[in-house]
């Protein structure tokens, strides 16, 4: 808040006290550079003004008039009675627009960002000026770039791959959300802007797409605990009685689970999805031993689905856990350990005690991660049951999380606006409660001291 008071007060004392090489600025870009001895540095910034002169002049305008309507007219069909047949005329693309608007709108952003950091830097080489200081030349500016500026060189090329991958996306997507862009209404080619419409229908518990929404909500967050929890406790024992002074063989059995991991996940996850088809290994197996009568519905049974799948979960999570948690346990002071078994402590008490909190004050921040991590593991819900058993008419099945059903939402039944808020939705929850419970943790309390 105080940078952009700064910032304010900065830009308002260049307009109202700036020479007039620095209020030239206000209209030709790079005037006040190009005045105070940058001369190079005054032509970019003005041959950039005209790029964006040219841009808006040519593209821009029309694209910011058609953003609020999102096109009008529909492809149509007309007879050509010269030619004796039928001929399509070409009409609005609503997802180009939009597109070109979210475009259009950042180039703007971006335009009034290099307006402001020209006429600070023009007012603050005019002070320079003023006060007999050194006034950088172009030469000795690229030189600092690999010097006192180098973080500038560093940081550049990823600050612009984060703009136009991720957050551009990104805006395009929230606009999404807010329009009838889906296949209902046959809304593909042409949509328009519908508010709070989509929202409304995906919160509200009595429609079809909010009785389906809760419902994944509620699985995705039984899911996330489980999935985080128990491959955190159980991989956790597994580390204390691999590590204990009793246990023989530590590294066989270290690389026992080691091996596991170097499987790839998707391989692991594909085979455990066919031996537990009807016909698969294992119901076969047990047929044939005569334990059983028919095929275990593993994956037509919704409650038996889900406890599969945490059940394989565990399986391929576990060693994971283990590995994260063995350097860990062989750091806490035996100290500790002694002074507890002289007090006449026991195993549970130095668990409950020593163990669990010193393993919690250091890996809070890997438990959040992996809260949200299985919140978004698409894989283990894709790969072994498809998100079925589903009823007939529903968009998301019984084990779906909510990103296996955007991803359905989205590329195989085309409710792209719906998607767009369910996805709206998931970051909203995730970061707010990623923000909270790191916050609220040891780890970012007390960041210098345990116990």
């Amino acid at each position: 808040m105080a940078a952009e008071i700064n910032r304010k007060n900065t830009v308002a004392a260049a307009v109202l006290k700036g020479d007039l090489w620095t209020r030239l600025s206000m209209i030709f870009m790079g005037a006040g550079l190009f005045g105070h001895k940058q001369k190079i540095k005054g032509i970019i910034v003005f041959v950039i003004e005209l790029a964006f002169i040219f841009f808006m002049a040519g593209t821009g305008i029309s694209r910011l008039a058609e953003f609020p309507g999102l096109g009008s007219v529909e492809s149509g069909e007309v007879f050509n009675e010269a030619k004796g047949i039928f001929e399509y005329t070409k009409g609005d693309n609503s997802v180009l627009i939009l597109l070109y608007g979210v475009v259009t709108c950042f180039v703007i952003a971006a335009f009034i960002v290099l307006w402001v950091l020209q006429m600070e830097k023009s007012y603050a080489l005019q002070k320079d000026i003023e006060n007999g200081e050194h006034v950088p030349t172009f030469v000795e500016d690229v030189r600092s770039l690999a010097d006192g500026n180098l973080h500038i060189t560093l940081m550049t090329l990823p600050c612009l791959g984060i703009l136009v991958f991720n957050i551009v996306p990104l805006a395009f997507m929230i606009c999404m959300a807010f329009t009838t862009y889906s296949k209902e209404g046959n809304h593909l080619i042409l949509f328009d802007w519908n508010g709070l419409t989509q929202f409304f229908r995906v919160l509200n518990m009595n429609g079809n797409i909010g009785k389906q929404f809760w419902s994944v909500l509620s699985w995705t967050v039984i899911w996330a605990i489980f999935a985080t929890f128990l491959n955190y406790i159980l991989g956790m024992i597994l580390a204390m009685i691999i590590n204990r002074k009793d246990t023989k063989g530590k590294g066989f059995w270290r690389f026992c689970f080691v091996l596991s991991i170097a499987v790839p996940q998707f391989v692991s996850l594909m085979i455990m999805n066919i031996m537990l088809q009807p016909y698969g290994a294992v119901n076969v197996i047990l047929q044939n031993a005569g334990l059983i009568k028919s095929p275990i519905p593993f994956w037509t049974n919704a409650t038996l689905a889900r406890i599969t799948i945490i059940v394989i979960n565990l399986w391929v999570g576990i060693p994971y856990t283990m590995l994260q948690v063995t350097g860990i346990l062989q750091n806490i002071p035996e100290e500790l350990y002694e002074a507890a078994r002289m007090d006449g402590a026991g195993p549970a008490t130095i668990f409950f005690k020593i163990t669990l909190p010193y393993m919690l004050f250091v890996t809070t921040p890997y438990l959040i991660t992996s809260f949200v991590g299985n919140i978004n593991n698409f894989n283990v819900i894709y790969l072994l049951s498809g998100g079925g058993p589903t009823y007939v008419g529903d968009t998301a099945g019984q084990t779906d999380l909510l990103v296996t059903w955007l991803y359905k939402l989205t590329i195989d039944q085309q409710y792209y606006n719906i998607g767009a808020v369910i996805g709206i939705l998931t970051f909203v929850v995730l970061t707010i409660v990623t923000l909270i419970t790191y916050r609220n943790s040891s780890s970012y309390k007390n960041e210098e001291a345990f116990m």
